[in-house]
């Protein structure tokens, strides 16, 4: 007996992506993955790239305004790490853009980084959500 077949409206197999950011001498470096109307998203860079944070972000009607849209997101930070100041507002923005739900798992590394460093890297996370966008609309 042949297995039934489970498809959802834009259901397909994963596409996947890949995008880098650099400025200042640093370096993002992004794959994200598609789950239909959903995202899944690694970003790493500096020394020693690992996972130190991940967010997910949910797109919904905003509770004002059902035109709006608004954007919740949960935050799973493990010890010191700090990454979260990266990863949250790039799963919000993919979030509130794509309409669906975004995985962001980030980890980025640099030892004695400077305020400067930080902020460096937190303009880099801004850009590497445009251009994420700009090749997931591709």
């Amino acid at each position: 007996m042949g297995r039934a077949r489970v498809s959802f409206p834009g259901m397909g197999a994963p596409r996947a992506v890949s995008a880098r950011v650099s400025g200042e001498g640093l370096s993002l470096f992004a794959t994200a993955c598609r789950a239909g109307p959903d995202l899944t998203v690694t970003v790493t860079g500096g020394e020693a790239p690992h996972v130190g944070c991940i967010v997910v972000a949910q797109a919904h009607p905003a509770r004002d305004d059902a035109r709006r849209t608004s954007v919740t997101s949960s935050v799973v930070a493990f010890v010191t790490h700090r990454d979260e100041a990266l990863a949250r507002p790039l799963a919000e923005r993919l979030a509130e853009r794509l309409g669906g739900t975004v995985v962001v798992a980030a980890g980025v590394h640099v030892d004695r980084l400077s305020r400067e460093g930080i902020a460096a890297y937190l303009r880099l996370g801004r850009r590497l959500a445009e251009r994420l966008l700009r090749v997931l609309a591709a």
